[in-house]
């Protein structure tokens, strides 16, 4: 089984030529066919340990990417927009990530498309914490406030911006703060860096267990999506660059079927079952709360990779709706993702 391995994310620029060499014992780090030639690929997902990019791990421990017949090595960043960022410099074959980045990428000359989408809900939560409470009680609320998001351009950023745009506050009428996910995200609303912010599980069961805040928009179902965002938001998935998956569609149907036969077992397992499959490391409020967690996200996960009908319109409605620069552009959203590998998983 092979580790994956975490990048803070200052040093994330600088180290991933070398991490990327040594993950595939040597070789080219770009994403060229001398990977692809030797069965390797580079994957990178934004937090590996967020229950959002749960299938990605999963997959791995259960030895599905092996039974296809390729060696996926799962890298790290703590938000998103990093991960995009080594998928278009050519470090990794694909990024498992937030939907809505190949979106933003398409308006600014990059064609990226999801090819396995893994969630039809963002899974995301706004939490408040404790002693903002009292005057953050709605996204109506979040004028004057400083707010947590996992990286600026992130897709919490996004979501963070949407909402409040939608209820009468303008993007620069609060403050997006850049803190990451879980110890780093608790810390700042702890010490009141942030009065509240968007984050995932497993952060948002410590929140809560602790007593440090509490959920004032839960994203985690589809209903909870219809309800904020007026559809289904297509999130995580596993994205690549679309000339890639153009000369290397028998790789990619491979993974493919690795990711689809994850979902399904998803659906027919327990959360506290889920949980056992993970590394140990992953539970750090414990096992009981980490199946908890897990249980919480589950909804927001599709059982056969497809994307929903509506949801790429959904995408582009929120994007356009406090996004210059998606604002006046058009959007071809059938060059945004595929179905062609997930229709023929089995």
């Amino acid at each position: 089984m092979r580790t994956a391995r975490k990048f803070p994310a200052a040093l994330a620029a600088a180290t991933l030529a070398l991490t990327t060499l040594t993950a595939c014992g040597g070789g080219a780090s770009g994403a060229g066919a001398s990977d692809d030639a030797n069965g390797k690929i580079k994957i990178m997902v934004g937090g590996l340990d967020k229950v959002i990019y749960l299938p990605a791990r999963l997959t791995q421990q259960l030895g599905y990417f092996e039974d296809e017949g390729v060696h996926v090595t799962l890298l790290t960043e703590p938000a998103g927009v990093q991960a995009t960022t080594t998928l278009v410099s050519g470090d990794v074959q694909g990024v498992v990530g937030f939907y809505d980045h190949t979106l933003d990428l398409q308006v600014k000359g990059k064609q990226v498309e999801s090819v396995v989408q893994l969630a039809h809900a963002p899974g995301e939560v706004e939490v408040v914490s404790n002693k903002a409470a009292g005057e953050l009680t709605s996204p109506k609320d979040f004028k004057g406030k400083k707010l947590g998001v996992t990286g600026l351009g992130s897709s919490t950023d996004f979501l963070t911006k949407y909402l409040a745009v939608k209820n009468g506050v303008r993007t620069n009428e609060f403050t997006p703060v850049a803190v990451g996910a879980g110890q780093t995200f608790i810390a700042a609303l702890q010490q009141g860096s942030i009065q509240g912010g968007m984050t995932t599980d497993p952060t948002v069961a410590q929140i809560v267990d602790k007593g440090l805040g509490r959920v004032l928009l839960d994203m985690r179902t589809p209903e909870g999506s219809q309800k904020a965002l007026g559809g289904p938001y297509p999130s995580s998935s596993l994205y690549m660059n679309t000339d890639w998956v153009n000369s290397h569609k028998e790789t990619v149907h491979k993974l493919a079927n690795a990711l689809v036969k994850t979902l399904k077992w998803m659906s027919t397992h327990t959360p506290e079952q889920i949980a056992a499959k993970m590394p140990a490391d992953y539970a750090q409020g414990g096992k009981k709360l980490y199946a908890q967690a897990i249980k919480d996200t589950l909804p927001m996960f599709t059982e056969d990779g497809v994307m929903p009908a509506e949801g790429p319109a959904t995408v582009e409605r929120v994007l356009k709706a406090f996004n210059p620069n998606l604002k006046n552009a058009t959007v071809d959203l059938k060059k945004t993702y595929t179905t062609e590998f997930v229709k023929k998983s089995g």
